[in-house]
């Protein structure tokens, strides 16, 4: 320190008083800043509702076609004959958590041209159960993207009725690609 630095400092620290018992203070430890909260942006876009749940009974089959598919579509779903591209497994998470899963997926393979996927949802052994209960939503929510072609219950050595097929449609660089497919064909 130089002289004046001294003296500055003596003059600021006139009126301080040294601690009677300096050897038991004990020093805190800071606090942990708190992790910001990031926003899902994808999530403010989602659509699917959780209200009132009609619960569909274990013995009624999962089944779903939008109007315009042909009955062979859903026939060919339901024989497993369209190969799945990807795959969600939603068992024993809470109904708010498979909500948010299923629009990312569907989000994801709807942006990634997938047509074809497998949920799995889970099975319980009463109509009240949560399986069964995540199982209601689940149809509930494919009906209502307009993405979801069609939906039926799966194969045995997919899940059999705790899981099920989702058709997507295709997308638009799909049809166009089909579409001059099938023009080069017919000229």
């Amino acid at each position: 320190m130089k002289p004046d630095d001294k003296s500055l400092f003596l003059e600021a620290m006139d009126d301080v008083k040294p601690l009677k018992n300096a050897s038991c203070t004990t020093w805190q430890k800071p606090k942990p800043a708190r992790a910001v909260a990031s926003v899902d942006v994808l999530q403010l876009d989602n659509f699917l509702t959780t209200g009132y749940l009609d619960i569909v009974p274990l013995n009624q089959p999962l089944e779903f076609k939008r109007e315009g598919v042909q009955q062979g579509v859903l026939d060919k779903l339901r024989q497993g004959k369209y190969p799945q591209q990807a795959n969600l497994n939603l068992l024993r998470m809470p109904v708010e958590q498979c909500r948010q899963k299923l629009f990312a997926f569907i989000h994801q393979a709807q942006q990634q041209g997938l047509r074809n996927l497998l949920i799995v949802h889970g099975k319980g052994r009463e109509d009240k159960s949560h399986a069964n209960i995540v199982r209601s939503y689940l149809a509930r929510w494919l009906a209502e993207f307009e993405e979801v072609q069609a939906f039926c219950t799966a194969l045995p050595h997919h899940g059999g009725s705790g899981a099920c097929y989702v058709a997507l449609k295709k997308s638009d660089a799909q049809r166009l690609e089909n579409w001059e497919r099938h023009a080069k064909r017919s000229r």
